[in-house]
């Protein structure tokens, strides 16, 4: 079971990939988005999945503090919605909340410099959500 992780961003969309045993996940790579071209990102996505095996996809949810889903949750919702037209697995959602916030610490006190945090920030979101969903689906 390999698993593909997703920090669906305006810009960017950090990936995660897990092992194949689906116990970790391992930052893959980031792709920069572009408005006029959205069909690229979901292309470059479905060749993820065929090339590395995947069998399903986890999506980050941006929910608000209280639970509920505002305008970047439903955006994600939409993608998830027109990924699932290009490739075959299995697609969940999953609570993102904070995680960004996580990813910055951490690199933080990795002492990473700034310029370079902003390289690998989405990729480690993208992480932190797959590792909390690979965790939650093992116990």
């Amino acid at each position: 079971m390999r698993a593909l992780g997703l920090d669906v961003g305006t810009k960017t969309i950090g990936i995660a990939l897990s092992d194949e045993l689906g116990w970790t996940a391992q930052g893959l790579t980031t792709l920069k988005r572009e408005e006029s071209d959205e069909e690229k990102d979901f292309k470059a996505i479905a060749s993820l999945v065929e090339e590395h095996g995947v069998d399903s996809i986890v999506i980050g949810l941006p929910k608000n503090m209280n639970g509920t889903i505002g305008p970047s949750g439903e955006r994600s919702q939409v993608f998830a919605d027109t990924l699932s037209q290009y490739v075959s697995c299995t697609i969940k959602m999953w609570d993102e909340r904070l995680t960004t916030v996580a990813a910055e610490k951490m690199l933080i006190s990795a002492d990473v410099s700034r310029k370079k945090r902003k390289k690998v920030i989405d990729k480690m979101a993208a992480v932190m959500i797959l590792q909390g969903y690979l965790d939650h689906k093992g116990n």
